[in-house]
């Protein structure tokens, strides 16, 4: 618990307004994929098609929808960011492991691992200091 309370500290002190932005960005990105997942299941469905012997359809259809549209809204404001975080690892973890086994699409690999990339710094990293997680912290 100390080494988390000592990444928030250091995290406070380098917080910078890009990063905020880059926050926001990915929260908006990760909602208008889930509302767009939501509106087009038949795509969702065909994208999961590599993986759908390992896990059910209507467990991933109900999971990765949901989570990044809900994910997005609280990376978004900041709130419980880590935890909405958590959620989407192993949702990219499939988008990138989906390309190597089903049909190779490079644009939605390199996507994947963009997106995953910031999802991992901002695990670490945290919401930064403009944030609601930050504002509650504040109230206590």
């Amino acid at each position: 618990m100390g080494y988390i309370k000592s990444l928030n500290k250091w995290a406070n002190a380098h917080t910078y307004y890009p990063l905020d932005m880059l926050r926001v960005a990915l929260g908006i990105f990760l909602f208008y994929k889930g509302v767009y997942f939501m509106s087009n299941l038949n795509l969702l469905i065909d994208l999961i098609e590599p993986v759908k012997s390992v896990a059910g359809d209507v467990l991933l259809v109900h999971y990765i929808a949901p989570a990044h549209f809900v994910g997005g809204f609280l990376i978004v404001f900041g709130l419980l960011t880590r935890w909405a975080v958590i959620a989407q690892l192993p949702i990219l973890i499939g988008a990138v492991v989906i390309n190597f086994v089903g049909e190779m699409h490079t644009g939605n690999l390199l996507l994947s691992l963009i997106v995953l990339v910031v999802c991992v710094f901002f695990l670490f990293y945290g919401s930064g200091k403009h944030s609601v997680d930050k504002y509650l912290k504040m109230q206590q």
